[in-house]
């Protein structure tokens, strides 16, 4: 069954967590979009020079399967497969000139690249 974001009450046992800075900088970015809809989509892919590399995107069409959740009224997407890369992880958001913006705090990432955007994850 496919939720409606507009029906997501919190964030319950969703993958990844937002911290205040990345709710209210994505709840920024949202506006400026203005698409009806619009949610921040979460995800993993292969690339990157640590093998996998972290996706955010602004988007409007939830996928057949996603986890949905809403954190202080910011919907955010996670597609199945990224959700077990993504367990127990955070997404921050600092607005420093050097080394700002979001990052994800990820406790499967057994290394990381140096910018962040990509990891290795643990074995199981």
């Amino acid at each position: 069954m496919t939720e409606k974001l507009s029906e997501i009450k919190g964030a319950g046992a969703f993958p990844i967590l937002l911290d205040e800075a990345a709710i209210a900088r994505t709840r920024a970015l949202l506006a400026k979009d203005g698409r009806d809809g619009a949610f921040l989509r979460v995800g993993v892919k292969g690339g990157g020079c640590s093998g996998f590399e972290y996706v955010l995107k602004l988007d409007v069409k939830p996928r057949e399967g996603d986890l949905l959740a809403a954190f202080d009224g910011v919907p955010v997407a996670c597609d199945p497969k990224s959700a077990r890369f993504l367990a127990g992880s955070t997404l921050v958001y600092t607005g420093n000139l050097i080394g700002g913006g979001f990052k994800i705090e990820n406790p499967n990432a057994a290394r990381s690249c140096g910018c962040g955007a990509s990891f290795t994850p643990k074995r199981a």
